[in-house]
């Protein structure tokens, strides 16, 4: 109970009807309660309500919210939901299909603002309900602020160009690549009109690398960031525009180096190019120790470069559960700072009266705080890392000042932190896994205590001591995987069935080896001595390996595919009521929980698309049963993946090809590369085969002639066609439902006017499409964009025309 709000008998007389130990006196009045107190000031307040004489009217219902609000407030927990409410804030804003300026918001805030503060004398038990919309609006205001103050500009198209920038960052990858970020300073041949400001550029050929700061130039193919691969995906050009990164791409051949040195650069540029230089040289350290994709993961431990591990390995460990490892996380930099307290506080206690003359304690806990400073300052600062730090220095700062270091209000003050400097961290699965698991253990962790202060006096068997330990660990290993599941579902579509197995074999590595041997390798670097340490640490990883590798020989996976809007909103809100709320409230997080778990299993239940196109219309699936028929023998790995994780489905039918008359190599049928209009027989033989293909399309095979065209009927009957020439479009005028044409040159008019053409142009601005059959007979297609709109600053790009130098207004329709 909070100080300066009253006697105890006041402050429960306006909760309603209590009832006291003692006799069997119900008091409904507050005056009555203050003369009880008043006549026997010993009297305990029991604070469960008397179910039996509870009042069925509405005043008695918002009497009892009101008073479990208030004791809800007594306990801090409204605090807690602050960053809840902004978070969701955040989200808000950035799905919206338009803009909403900065003055709107700001109106809007103040409306709500001075609303809740009206919320006075009987009204004030209700300013935290009144207090919610206006801390949601200040969210979607974060959220607005920062895109204003990003503003990066994204390429609007695949180009190729000559460059030259500056390096401001490098990473080497698992096949000895080097992947740059480059500040671009300069474009020719052609001259961009409106160039991004930064690009990540791989350069596949081998050279020396450049440093940081250096100037890079070369031939590279520039394209956009991809948009999602279905609708309801994940958005890479959001992550890249938050980032500052407007376009990705390669170098042709190796780059060159027009000078030397780094002269002339910033300040900032000097601190980043010598903290990326002690990265480079702690990672390769290390890798030059351990060795093989053990040294990669090590490294990866402590520097955060992850391309270095190859993608069998990393395929495993997600396969078992155990990918989160790979993050800077909080398990990672809890138990870095952990090992470093409990060793310098020991360290410290066997200095002879030291302990009892200084706060060793503290000592220890300021020497942990510069060391996950220093931890982070090379860990490459990504979110989960930086959600870390931030959550690891309060707790140590709590230490200093004699607070308690562990509790839900430090887990708030660490999301309030990340949200105000970067609310688009909000929406990525980093942000949200990260401090799901954290809210989740903490509360756990708080539940846990209270219990056994409740039974304190309760003897613990031998068997109970010995067995602690494991449940310990069981327990936190369940705990973070049900509180991270939903994400987990949300973003990648799929779980691991054996993730809780995984994770109780290789946390004692963890804890033990792993980590705590990390950092007595790092303590020892500066003075040569990490390999004993560096060889510990290996041989846990090994073993962790070899768990991660059992787990996923079990071939235990559930393919939860994409799962509504609607479901992950109440199972994520349900799980945070659940942990925050201390009152009978709580039972509304379950009740969410139960709600949020069977809309998701009544929209399982609903039908897939029946087909599905890619935002460069290159890739056209059919769904029937449980694969997924495409144009191309070998699909796009990075595309084709996400629809099977998507859409739940595993199988993959290849397109049956159609041999080309009149040309042949090897002995074998090969089709002309292009039929042009300087080849008038060509096309319209091609043209012609491709409307015999259309009476024999199965429904859930394509038929293609490679280069030219393909054609396939969907489980509903509608005939599809993707064409490659152009000049094929007007054969299959009128006999197909749907057509597919990846140009964007300008195509013959079609006098039936029957077919749906979908075209690269018209792509550019929908995204990724699906078209589903709707329920009602006759069945029409119902075509299902990525972007409704193409107004939201990470997707105006799409709206770009580099010819005119302007944006247009039209929005693509079908």
């Amino acid at each position: 109970m909070r100080e300066g709000r009253g006697p105890a008998g006041m402050r429960d007389a306006e909760r309603g009807a209590w009832r006291l130990s003692g006799p069997a006196v119900v008091l409904d009045t507050p005056e009555a309660l203050q003369i009880k107190v008043a006549q026997d000031p010993l009297a305990r307040l029991d604070r469960r309500f008397s179910a039996g004489r509870l009042r069925t009217s509405a005043g008695s219902i918002a009497g009892i919210l009101r008073a479990k609000l208030r004791e809800e407030d007594d306990f801090g927990h409204g605090f807690v939901l602050i960053p809840v409410l902004l978070a969701l804030g955040a989200v808000l804003w950035f799905s919206l299909p338009d803009n909403v300026g900065l003055a709107k918001l700001a109106a809007l805030l103040c409306i709500f603002g001075i609303s809740a503060l009206l919320c006075r004398g009987d009204l004030r038990a209700w300013r935290p309900l009144a207090l919610a919309p206006a801390i949601l609006v200040a969210g979607m205001l974060l959220a607005a602020i920062e895109t204003r103050r990003v503003d990066t500009v994204i390429l609007d198209g695949p180009v190729t160009t000559n460059l030259s920038g500056t390096v401001l960052s490098r990473e080497p990858d698992d096949r000895g690549r080097w992947r740059y970020l480059v500040e671009i300073a300069e474009t020719s041949g052609p001259k961009l009109r409106r160039p991004p400001e930064k690009a990540t550029l791989l350069a596949r050929s081998r050279h020396e690398p450049f440093p940081i700061g250096s100037t890079i130039e070369g031939k590279v193919r520039l394209s956009p960031p991809s948009g999602p691969a279905l609708p309801g995906l994940n958005d890479f050009a959001f992550d890249a525009y938050f980032k500052g990164v407007g376009a990705v791409g390669f170098f042709y051949g190796a780059p060159r180096r027009p000078g030397e040195g780094n002269g002339g650069l910033s300040l900032s540029l000097q601190m980043t190019a010598r903290l990326v230089a002690l990265r480079e040289a702690v990672g390769n350290r290390i890798r030059s120790a351990i060795g093989g994709d053990t040294g990669a993961i090590a490294a990866a431990l402590v520097t955060g470069e992850e391309r270095a591990i190859s993608r069998e390995t990393v395929e495993t460990l997600r396969a078992a559960g155990l990918s989160h490892v790979l993050a800077i996380s909080g398990l990672n930099m809890v138990l870095a700072a952990g090992t470093f307290l409990i060793g310098a506080r020991t360290l410290l206690s066997l200095v002879p009266g030291l302990a009892a003359r200084r706060p060793i304690k503290k000592f220890a806990a300021a020497g942990a705080l510069t060391m996950v400073f220093l931890y982070i300052l090379i860990s490459g600062g990504a979110v989960s890392a930086l959600r870390s730090w931030i959550m690891i220095s309060i707790m140590l700062v709590a230490v200093l000042f004699d607070r308690v270091s562990i509790s839900l209000r430090n887990v708030a003050i660490a999301a309030l932190i990340v949200i105000a400097w970067s609310p688009s961290a909000v929406a990525g699965p980093g942000f949200q896994m990260s401090f799901a698991a954290t809210l989740a253990l903490v509360a756990g962790y708080a539940r846990w205590r209270d219990h056994r202060l409740r039974n304190a006096d309760a003897k613990t068997s031998r068997l109970g001591q010995v067995s602690g330990p494991l449940v310990a660990t069981v327990a936190t290993s369940l705990i973070g995987g049900l509180a991270t599941a939903v994400y987990a579902a949300a973003h990648f579509h799929r779980l691991p069935a054996y993730g809780l197995l995984a994770n109780v074999l290789t946390t004692p590595l963890i804890g033990i080896l792993i980590m705590p041997f990390g950092l007595f390798a790092m303590l020892l670097m500066p003075f040569g001595l990490e390999h004993y340490p560096l060889m510990v640490m290996g041989q846990g990883l090994d073993w962790m390996l070899a768990v991660a590798r059992y787990v996923a020989a079990l071939d235990g996976e559930w393919a939860t595919g994409r799962i509504g809007v609607t479901g992950f909103f109440l199972l994520a809100f349900g799980g945070v009521l659940l942990c925050v709320l201390r009152t009978r409230l709580a039972f509304a997080g379950a009740a969410l929980i139960l709600l949020g778990g069977s809309s998701i299993a009544l929209e399982r239940q609903a039908e897939r698309p029946s087909i599905t196109i890619s935002e460069d219309g290159q890739l056209v699936g059919l769904i029937t049963g449980d694969a997924i028929a495409t144009n191309k023998a070998r699909p796009p790995e990075f595309i084709f993946s996400q629809w099977q994780r998507a859409l739940a489905l595993g199988g993959h039918i290849a397109p049956v090809e159609t041999p080309a008359g009149g040309r042949r190599k090897n002995g074998i049928e090969r089709p002309p590369r292009n039929s042009t209009a300087a080849h008038p027989f060509d096309a319209m033989a091609s043209a012609a085969e491709a409307a015999t293909a259309l009476t024999a399309a199965k429904p859930g095979v394509f038929s293609c002639r490679k280069g030219e065209w393909c054609v396939g009927r969907s489980r509903e009957g509608w005939v599809v066609a993707v064409v490659d020439v152009p000049e094929v479009f007007a054969a299959l005028c009128g006999r197909v439902e749907l057509v597919v044409v990846a140009t964007r040159r300008t195509l013959p008019a079609c006098p039936s006017g029957k077919p749906l053409v979908v075209t690269g142009a018209t792509l550019r601005q929908t995204g990724a499409i699906e078209i589903h059959a709707d329920a009602a007979p006759p069945e029409r297609m119902r075509i299902v964009t990525s972007f409704p709109s193409t107004q939201r600053p990470w997707q105006q790009h799409r709206r770009y025309d580099w010819r005119s130098d302007t944006f247009s207004s039209e929005q693509a329709a079908f």
